[in-house]
């Protein structure tokens, strides 16, 4: 078994600071009145209030099996603040662009947790979106810092395979060999129900009797309202910030840097359907615009001609007739999975495999009881752009829960023996800045017994 500081490893506390500060957020000014300061590193505070909140989030994605007291969660706050002020001493840059792409991803996730940009805004206590983003801008830049701090001092670190076998030994005789969830690897084929010819001509002709309106005086805002099939139109009026680093399609950010203000685009296609656009505003390298967005309707009978056209694929392939590698070849309109056997990647991981334990239950019903070389029957399914479809899954391979083994999950203790490395390196370095960093420890945490001499004592 794991013990509780080799767990607290995979946490990734850079990114429990991104979270964390985003659901804390409020100025440091406010802060400070209400609260104590815990402890003053360089130029960093951590206030008392941030040791409970990190400590929920760190028992939060350990999933309980991590349990953490206020001396140690606090050491681990120092050492991201210990990072974070000589990452400025470094002269460690963050740009503009870094900083904006990172906040468009908060607001983008907390806007998904609570349903609307306004809930967001609520939520938190702030006036609108722009002062929310003000403080999220200062919470971004110091994760941003740390990472490239810690990246500054290991990225030419490497281990050879000697390293790792030694590593793997030292686990084995402590009885601390890590286990590896069950793993799977899936293939997919899927067929997308398309919309007629003419029910795209459609759509077309509407967005471009609604350019004419607008272009005659009509409120673009209350026509996105009415016609629009964005989400989120009801609580923004189809308005949206964009810059080249914000996580909007390829077309809609294209349009958006293409138009003059006040500009309202002719109707364009992207993944997600039509849509019409009008720049409202400029501000150095942002751009303020709005759009309507209409997606075609499909058919019942095109629903129901995709899903018997999929039944027939699975039977081709049942009966020997072709295989699936040269059925995904053949058939299958997913553009990203078609080209590589039909594959599909764990967008967390990157990588093929996924922990079959983490995966979403409707989907891990849906797959969890298939062997090796079974196939799922056919269903429908919608993609985030809107898309209709039909699919069905393979079981590329599957890996039950096991102990960790040098040769088949060499790769997985590699990356464990080049993390320790790493770790023990910035552990190093934390242990020499400490001594030339000004650090002042609030009373009330003076008693603790860190494991790095944050207090600066004499050795005896």
């Amino acid at each position: 078994m794991l013990h509780k500081t080799t767990i607290l490893k995979y946490i990734k506390l850079p990114i429990v600071v991104a979270i964390i500060g985003c659901i804390s957020l409020q100025t440091t000014a406010q802060k400070i009145k209400i609260d104590g300061v815990a402890v003053v590193i360089g130029k960093n505070i951590v206030l008392d209030s941030d040791i409970d909140k990190f400590k929920q989030e760190v028992e939060l994605r350990s999933e309980g099996k991590v349990t953490i007291t206020d001396c140690e969660m606090l050491e681990e706050l120092m050492q991201q603040k210990l990072l974070a002020h000589h990452a400025v001493i470094d002269s460690m840059v963050v740009s503009d662009e870094e900083i904006s792409g990172r906040v468009d991803r908060s607001v983008a996730y907390f806007t998904q947790q609570y349903g609307s940009l306004e809930k967001v805004v609520k939520a938190y206590g702030f006036n609108d979106l722009e002062d929310l983003k003000k403080e999220l801008s200062v919470v971004q830049k110091e994760n941003i810092l740390i990472e490239k701090e810690q990246q500054n001092l290991t990225e030419k670190i490497d281990v050879t395979p000697e390293e790792v076998r030694l590593y793997y030994n030292g686990l084995k005789e402590k009885g601390e060999l890590p286990q590896f969830p069950a793993e799977i690897e899936l293939a997919q084929i899927v067929l997308n129900a398309v919309p007629t010819k003419e029910e795209n001509e459609r759509i077309v002709a509407k967005l471009n009797e609604i350019k004419e309106q607008i272009e005659e005086g009509a409120s673009f805002k209350m026509k996105a309202i009415i016609n629009s099939d964005d989400p989120g139109v009801t609580q923004n009026g189809g308005r949206y910030t964009v810059t080249k680093e914000s996580q909007f399609i390829k077309e809609f950010k294209e349009m958006a840097f293409t138009l003059d203000i006040g500009q309202v685009s002719k109707p364009f296609k992207s993944e997600f359907g039509y849509h019409l656009m009008q720049l409202h505003d400029v501000k150095g390298d942002t751009r303020i615009a709005s759009h309507i967005l209409m997606q075609p309707e499909i058919p019942e009978e095109k629903i129901k001609e995709t899903k018997e056209k999929v039944e027939e694929i699975i039977l081709e392939i049942r009966e020997g007739k072709i295989t699936f590698d040269e059925a995904v070849k053949k058939y299958s309109q997913d553009k990203e999975t078609k080209n590589n056997g039909g594959s599909i990647v764990n967008p967390q991981t990157g990588e093929s495999k996924f922990d079959l334990t983490r995966m979403d239950p409707a989907f891990y019903a849906r797959v969890s009881d298939l062997k090796k070389g079974e196939m799922t029957e056919p269903f429908y399914d919608e993609a985030r752009s809107g898309d209709k479809m039909f699919k069905f899954i393979l079981m590329k391979g599957r890996t039950d829960t096991h102990i960790a083994n040098l040769v088949e999950d060499y790769v997985k203790v590699q990356q464990l023996a080049l993390q320790k490395k790493k770790e023990e390196t910035i552990e190093k370095w934390s242990k020499e800045k400490i001594k030339d960093t000004y650090i002042k420890l609030g009373d009330d945490h003076s008693k603790c017994d860190f494991k790095k001499n944050w207090k600066k004592e004499t050795a005896k």
